[in-house]
């Protein structure tokens, strides 16, 4: 192969890598800090109802939910976030979920938000409902209609 050749190659792969979207059909996984992992387990196993499908030693407890994994782990810096750390879309029944939550103990948080209107727990704006609550180390959570 002659050097213009071996160029113009090279120029075609390069191309092609920079229009690949590499991550565009892997599953994602959610990570969140704890600083007890046996409260979190109480709370997302008991509580949330997901299913524990793994674990790395006494530091990291694994949940599936979906198609997707939530990691669990041990740190000192749990609790810090102030955003939503993971969303849930549980679809038109968000009433029943909610109600099903608050009986299990959750307590659900409320925001005053701008074009945001609140029936109860419920956060609405247009026909997106969605509500907030938070596991024992202050990790934001919420469940989507949609």
């Amino acid at each position: 192969m002659s050097t213009s050749n071996v160029k113009e190659a090279e120029k075609l792969v390069e191309s092609q890598a920079s229009n690949v979207k590499i991550l565009n059909d892997k599953n994602a996984a959610a990570n969140l800090a704890v600083k007890d992992l046996e409260v979190a387990k109480e709370f997302y196993g008991d509580i949330l109802g997901l299913d524990q499908v793994g674990a790395e030693g006494q530091e990291v407890v694994i949940y599936k939910s979906g198609n997707s994994t939530i990691n669990v782990y041990r740190s000192q810096y749990a609790g810090t976030n102030k955003a939503t750390a993971v969303t849930w879309t549980v679809g038109a029944n968000i009433e029943r979920v909610v109600e099903a939550f608050k009986a299990k103990g959750v307590t659900f948080e409320h925001y005053d938000m701008p074009d945001i209107t609140r029936d109860g727990d419920l956060h609405i704006a247009g026909d997106m409902k969605v509500a907030w609550f938070k596991d024992p180390d202050g990790n934001i959570l919420n469940i989507i209609n949609r």
